[in-house]
């Protein structure tokens, strides 16, 4: 360590300024001013003080997704893209993710800040009075100003592996703030479809209950005719209630799924909605994909997976930044300082490099490498989990797609053939060669059918989404698909 000190400067030289240090040193030894330090620690005030949001010199944000937008209100009829659009952009969810990817992004910045120098300034001033008896009393003003700066040179690698645990676990941040965009925009989906669902049950309970309320009148204008017995009229009577219940079980569920689509877009349960009509529904061909294929491409597509993995590379660095700690580690420091005490002007400065030898911890350093070990193999376990997690995800979803495709088909004939049947039962009902039972069976076989037409058709429409969900490729480009407008895009694999 190096350190000189220079007392009395020459008269000619001004008390307020620190004369240079002549030794073969003095280009490191900065010439230091009362006005030189004022200006240097209000130049780092204003520094740290720049809004972190203003000043990224490490670009530590450039990797994440954009995820801020002002919260807006619906305007108007809301089609599929609309809906898709404010639950992006409204539900707390995505903002809670993208603020999570931004607390992670300035930790990278704090792992990147050792490898630049610290340097901490000191100002100060005081005024001093001495009195001693039978001397006259003595005041003093003392100035002061100083410079520390340290300089970590090299770690053995702990520097290193922390920043890659930081620039990992930043991945892991964005690859999360992906994966709760599209489970946002599932839920989206699945709202939205699920009010057009209670929608069409709404619809065909109404016309149950105007075919019950049809059956009702026959069997009065029979009974009254002396064609039918009371038996009749009651058994129509309750088949009219049993309707009603139904439908009014239907218009609840209905106004409870608004809700829920105005809470998956941001919006209170109780703020009414309008939808625009979905396209029209034809019975769709098979889907016919490779399933492996299908698996293959959401490993590499599953934002989950990539999050997982990002946090399994981060686990290992920790490891190498755990041992790392245990081992020596080299700076640089040097401080000048200035002070005038009265008159007496004194100039001082240092610099030296040390060495830093970490020799017993009381074993804690043998079990942080154990911990860091552990939760390694942790992460690595979630990883093979998730993995076939995403596979099961695929195979469901890929049989839960052909079931609902041929679901879809086989209502198609089912309500055609219920609807005929209905209508002859009630002709041969009202020309008196049917019995009121017919009727009523084939009314009630008819409104089963509607709402098993009701349910293919939601079925179908939310497992195209989902399995696009699960192969990691749910995105706006499958919106116009799913409104009704154009064919489901490949999803990935072969046919």
């Amino acid at each position: 360590m190096i350190n000189r000190r220079d007392r009395n400067p020459p008269a000619h030289t001004p008390l307020h300024r620190v004369a240079v240090l002549r030794s073969p040193l003095r280009m490191l030894r900065p010439v230091i001013t009362v006005p030189a330090a004022l200006t240097l620690a209000i130049a780092l005030l204003v520094v740290t003080a720049t809004p972190a949001e203003a000043f990224d010199p490490f670009d530590t944000q450039a990797t994440i997704r954009t995820g801020a937008c002002t919260p807006r209100q619906p305007a108007g009829a809301l089609g599929l893209a609309e809906v898709v659009d404010l639950a992006l952009c409204n539900n707390p969810q995505t903002r809670e993710a993208w603020a999570s990817a931004r607390v992670q992004a300035g930790l990278v910045g704090v792992a990147q800040a050792p490898y630049l120098p610290a340097i901490n300034g000191n100002v100060g001033s005081s005024r001093n009075r001495t009195r001693v008896e039978d001397l006259p009393e003595t005041k003093r003003t003392l100035n002061s100003a100083s410079l520390a700066i340290s300089w970590l040179l090299y770690d053995f690698g702990a520097r290193e592996a922390t920043l890659e645990s930081a620039r990992e676990l930043l991945a892991a941040a964005v690859s999360t703030q992906d994966s709760t965009a599209q489970s946002v925009f599932l839920a989206a989906l699945q709202a939205f479809f699920q009010v057009h669902a209670f929608e069409a049950a709404l619809n065909a309970a109404e016309l149950s209950e105007k075919a019950a309320q049809e059956s009702l009148a026959a069997a009065e204008a029979r009974y009254r005719a002396g064609n039918a017995t009371p038996a009749d009229r009651l058994q129509a009577q309750t088949a009219r209630s049993q309707a009603t219940l139904t439908r009014i079980r239907v218009a609840g569920e209905l106004r409870t799924a608004h809700g829920t689509l105005a809470n998956a877009i941001g919006l209170d349960a109780n703020r009414p909605l309008e939808l625009r009509p979905l396209g029209a529904v034809t019975a769709p061909p098979d889907f016919d994909r490779n399933v492996k294929a299908l698996i293959a491409e959401a490993r590499q597509r599953r934002p989950d997976l990539a999050a997982a993995e990002a946090q399994l590379r981060a686990a290992r660095a920790s490891v190498d930044a755990t041992k790392a700690a245990h081992l020596p580690s080299i700076s640089l420091g040097a401080t000048p300082s200035w002070q005038d005490n009265g008159g007496l002007t004194t100039n001082a400065s240092s610099i030296g490099v040390s060495v830093s030898i970490p020799l017993f911890s009381g074993f804690g350093q043998t079990y942080k490498v154990r911990t860091a070990e552990a939760q390694a193999d942790l992460r690595a376990a979630q990883r093979d989990r998730l993995q076939l997690q995403i596979a099961l995800d695929v195979w469901r979803s890929y049989q839960s797609l052909q079931t609902a495709t041929q679901s879809m088909r086989t209502t198609t004939d089912l309500l055609a053939s219920a609807e005929q049947s209905e209508r002859v039962a009630l002709g041969r009902y009202r020309a008196g060669v049917g019995n009121i039972l017919d009727l009523l069976s084939a009314q009630s076989a008819l409104a089963a059918a509607r709402q098993q037409r009701v349910q293919s058709v939601y079925d179908w429409n939310v497992s195209r989404a989902t399995l696009a969900q699960s192969v990691g490729v749910l995105d706006s480009a499958i919106l116009p698909a799913l409104a009704g407008e154009q064919s489901l895009p490949p999803l990935g694999g072969k046919p």
